[in-house]
């Protein structure tokens, strides 16, 4: 009985030791277990709950602001809604395409296709109204959620369009300063972080962690927002009044190269690009190029004037408005004689400059052209700028020395000629373009200032004053240029009409034409520079027609922006000329004895065709205002006729008018009734409602 009881007692013992080993073992076990789940493969485990209960999205960064030279904004960002799904967490697909298809009037196919996704997260809808959101929201489908990101705005819609550009969805900058400083502007990449709820809902605890993140930054420009509008409006209604195809305009503050408006028409919506063609978006003013025609004719001048080749005393004969050279011939507007070179630039005779161009050299005028800036890049931080067009000299044969002086044959941007001009307005200097003054931080602070570079000096101040002197017969009686004058200001200019390019034929068009000013004012003190170009206006084509009256609108309401008070002294119908000639005869002989150059005391003779003084080139034709015999027809009334009549009905009676001034006609030349010949031209006068 005690064996037995012993037995018993043996066997309960190693029972329990093997319960003792057996936990043991599985304590053992489930420690090694542990080990491994949270110390040897923790982290692996850790990445999968986190992927099964946390969701992440990665948001189109925001951009800085890009403001005007005043503090303006120009483009900014604002948060917007937008609707997203996690796919994984949808329960009802069909149900939910269906009620959201009608709040964002989207297709259910297609909505259908994006919630059967397997990519986790798909865009629903972004940038959407608040309106929308809050009924999104109010649904609350498991699976669909509304974040916040930015939008790009643009405050003034079309203002400076060409200029800044835009950016595109995903915040990236597409076109203009919005691609040219897109490094600046956009920030870094905001991720947002969430939970699902019980009912797969993402539950966003602390929204984006911008802490340590490196801000986006600000741009300021050189552009003034209040002249920038002016000049749109004025281009726009111009370009409607002598129904162009477009029209370009670049000012410049000559003294630091800071452009103060830069604009094309037709323009558009950033806020809408997609619904403008690239064409139209393209900054015309800094990628085109165009023949300039008469313009070129000033810097043709300064390099003659610079030389010491020619005084203002000289005499040119102009052979009659006709000038063979080889088999080609130059013609005048005006059958001119004999020209003294302010009258050259005054009347636009494209002979008489032409001779100048022969004094200079095919060498030495390309030398002084590419001293200008022409046939390079302005290096104007902006994408696809063009560098224009200027051939070698060594490829010129004399028709093309000819040519190129009066601005056939070469290829110039309207933002080229804006800083050439200016070059003769501060003294001599071509500087680089600003657009940009400076990049600042989220907290306003500079970070980097762009300050006034003077890329080279192009003529000497002497030559770069007289050539402004001169600019200003341009604009005073006799000049081609009197619809840019402005009463109380001095204003320094040049007409261009220029025939285009005809691709087909390889020569000119005789019904396409480039009107074109450049300019700038006050003569003495130059506050502003301006180059203008029309493409192709059809009511009339002469750039003193077209183009000057632009000047002259724009000009007068920057001055007043600006401060700039004019000269009660120069009110009145004073001739200017008469002023420069009797200013020049003791300060030039000072520069005579520095260079040769002569402000001599030719005659001044007024040519009332002030209109088409420029017009001729290559291929036209000359009208004789001589007394009627044979062809003869009888002048109209243009009394009360609008521009567009007023053409029309002299085109009808076989005459061609040469307008001044805009709106209704007031005055003619020659009084209705008169027999004249065929082709005679008639100048007529337009004023503009409000004055009548």
């Amino acid at each position: 009985m005690a064996q037995d009881f012993s037995k018993i007692i043996k066997w309960v013992r190693i029972r329990i030791v093997m319960v003792v080993c057996l936990m043991i073992m599985a304590s053992i076990a489930i420690l090694i277990r542990a080990f491994d789940l949270q110390v040897a493969r923790g982290e692996e485990f850790r990445k999968k709950a986190m992927e099964q209960q946390i969701r992440t999205a990665i948001l189109p960064p925001s951009r800085g602001a890009i403001l005007d030279r005043n503090g303006s904004p120009m483009a900014v960002s604002i948060m917007v809604p937008s609707i997203y799904a996690n796919t994984e967490d949808i329960e009802n697909i069909e149900k939910t395409t269906g009620y959201i298809s009608k709040i964002l009037d989207t297709s259910e196919e297609k909505l259908s296709e994006l919630l059967k996704s397997k990519k986790g997260f798909v865009w629903i809808k972004r940038r959407v109204t608040e309106e929308e959101a809050k009924k999104i929201k109010e649904l609350s489908l498991p699976g669909i959620n509304i974040t916040y990101e930015s939008k790009r705005f643009y405050p003034n819609r079309n203002v400076a369009s060409h200029v800044i550009g835009m950016s595109g969805y995903d915040a990236q900058g597409l076109e203009g300063l919005e691609y040219q400083y897109d490094k600046e502007l956009k920030g870094p990449k905001p991720v947002i972080t969430g939970l699902r709820d019980a009912a797969g809902r993402m539950i966003f605890s602390s929204g984006i962690n911008e802490e340590n993140m490196e801000r986006e930054k600000s741009i300021v420009l050189t552009i003034d927002k209040a002249i920038q509008s002016i000049v749109e409006k004025e281009l726009e209604y111009f370009v409607r009044l002598f129904e162009a195809k477009s029209a370009s305009l670049v000012m410049v503050r000559p003294s630091t190269g800071e452009i103060l408006a830069m604009a094309n028409y037709p323009d558009f919506d950033p806020n809408f690009y997609w619904e403008s063609s690239p064409e139209l978006r393209r900054n015309r003013a800094v990628t085109d190029r165009f023949e300039p025609g008469s313009t070129m004719k000033i810097f043709t001048m300064s390099a003659a004037l610079d030389m010491g080749l020619i005084k203002l005393s000289d005499l040119f004969y102009c052979y009659n408005g006709e000038m063979r050279i080889g088999d080609l011939v130059i013609r005048d507007s005006h059958r001119n004689g004999w020209l003294t070179p302010i009258q050259i630039l005054q009347k636009s005779s494209n002979v008489g400059i032409s001779q100048i161009a022969f004094m200079i050299g095919k060498e030495k005028l390309y030398q002084v052209l590419t001293r200008f800036g022409f046939g390079s890049k302005t290096e104007i931080p902006f994408p696809g700028e063009t560098s224009g067009f200027l051939r070698h000299y060594r490829e010129w044969y004399d028709v093309d020395l000819a040519s190129i002086s009066f601005g056939h044959g070469i290829g110039v941007s309207v933002l080229q000629l804006a800083m050439a001009v200016s070059a003769i307005a501060n003294g001599g200097k071509l500087l680089k373009p600003l657009l940009v003054k400076s990049v600042v931080s989220s907290n306003g602070s500079r970070i980097k200032e762009y300050t006034p570079k003077v890329v080279r000096k192009v003529i000497e101040p002497r030559t770069a004053k007289i050539i402004a002197r001169m600019m200003v017969a341009v604009t005073q009686q006799g000049g081609t240029g009197t619809e840019a004058a402005i009463p109380g200001f001095e204003v320094s200019g040049k007409t261009g009409t220029a025939q285009k390019p005809d691709t087909i034929s390889g020569g000119y068009s005789t019904d396409k034409w480039i009107a074109s000013f450049v300019g700038f004012v006050p003569t003495e003190d130059p506050q502003i520079a301006m180059a203008i170009m029309f493409d192709e206006p059809t009511i009339s084509y002469y750039g003193g027609v077209v183009a000057a009256p632009v000047f002259r609108r724009v000009a007068e309401k920057t001055l007043k922006i600006l401060g700039v008070t004019p000269n009660k002294s120069l009110f009145g119908d004073k001739n200017l000329l008469t002023t420069i000639q009797q200013q020049g005869t003791d300060d030039n002989r000072e520069d005579n004895s520095e260079g040769g150059i002569e402000l001599g005391n030719g005659s001044i003779q007024n040519n009332e065709d002030e209109g088409g003084g420029e017009q001729g080139g290559m291929n036209s034709q000359d009208t004789n205002d001589n007394e009627c015999s044979g062809d003869c027809v009888v002048v109209p009334s243009f009394n009360g006729l609008s521009l567009r009549e007023a053409i029309l009905r002299a085109s009808s009676t076989g005459i061609e008018i040469i307008p001044q001034g805009v709106g209704r006609a007031t005055q003619q030349s020659i009084a209705s009734g008169i027999k004249v010949p065929r082709g005679a031209k008639v100048t007529v006068t337009f004023v503009p409602p409000s004055v009548l």
